[in-house]
């Protein structure tokens, strides 16, 4: 991110895109070790974001 590459922001779309998908899947099963990886999951998505909207 900071050399500035202009992968950055695909790379970013890339890794929110497979959070989603796992925070997806995991948001299936109602155990609480599921349900605690679906939420970070949906952070790490978020953050993602908001790192490609910035590069």
């Amino acid at each position: 991110m900071s050399l500035g590459s202009g992968f950055s922001a695909h790379l970013c779309r890339v890794c929110a895109d497979v959070c989603k998908a796992c925070g997806d899947e995991c948001a299936k099963h109602d155990m609480e070790h599921c349900q605690a990886c679906a939420e970070a999951c949906r952070k790490c998505a978020e953050a993602c974001e908001e790192m490609a909207t910035a590069a």
